[in-house]
């Protein structure tokens, strides 16, 4: 049984971040399906909430012909969390990122982990949106990076809606479906002592000595730990 793997992005970011895994996935034989969410990256709909991300991610699902893994990344997490409910949907895996309850918002859970860290210190207020600042980018989120890959990576951060980090979650999929969470060890912008708290709410946890971006610092790292779960799911 062949399973698919579903590559759901952060705040900011777009399916390009999964770049380097994908290609490792993609020559091993892995399927794999990386989405830009409303208004990021290639995708050119308008911006959108926590709502119309698992909405974004269930139609993504919809599409597939397979069981699936389905992977967020930081704010990602809560996107799959809402939509991971899925039939196709076999296993969650959390990088980083917000397995966050029906009655718990981002902020509730404060993003960060309370402290001001290299992600505070970096987000603009924009209207009823928030930036990057492109000087503090590095710092927050891509240090142990190539220079040039964290370059390229911050010339394509985007704007988010700041709705979308006050919403609940629909579902609770991590209650409903097993799930894996990798912690990231040396992460600027979700602080390691938070990733171990959301981590508990997980079936297995993972630590990983990476920045917030492991997918552009150690994309190996990443394919290998899913195709391993890919692997195990489909037995």
């Amino acid at each position: 049984m062949a399973v698919s793997i579903v590559l759901v992005h952060g705040a900011w970011h777009g399916a390009w971040c999964w770049d380097p895994v994908v290609d490792i996935l993609t020559e091993r034989g892995q399927p794999v399906v990386a989405l830009d969410l409303p208004g990021h990256g290639a995708d050119t709909a308008p911006l959108t909430d926590l709502h119309g991300h698992g909405d974004a991610v269930r139609t993504a699902l919809d599409a597939l012909d397979t069981p699936a893994i389905l992977v967020g990344h930081s704010y990602g997490g809560a996107a799959i969390t809402d939509a991971g409910t899925h039939d196709a949907v076999r296993h969650l895996v959390y990088i980083s990122a917000f397995p966050i309850d029906t009655h718990e918002t981002m902020i509730v859970n404060d993003a960060t982990g309370g402290d001001e860290n290299a992600l505070q210190r970096a987000i603009r207020v924009d209207g009823d949106t928030l930036t990057i600042d492109p000087d503090a980018a590095v710092d927050a989120f891509f240090h142990d990076c190539d220079e040039a890959d964290a370059a390229r990576a911050v010339a394509q951060l985007t704007a988010e809606r700041m709705d979308g980090f006050g919403q609940s979650p629909r579902v609770a999929a991590w209650r409903e479906r097993p799930s894996t969470y990798a912690v990231c060890t040396d992460d600027r912008a979700v602080t390691p002592a938070l990733q171990r708290d959301l981590a508990a709410r997980c079936t297995t946890t993972v630590e990983w000595p990476t920045s917030h971006s492991p997918f552009l610092s150690q994309p190996a790292l990443v394919a290998d730990c899913l195709i391993e779960l890919a692997r195990s799911t489909a037995q």
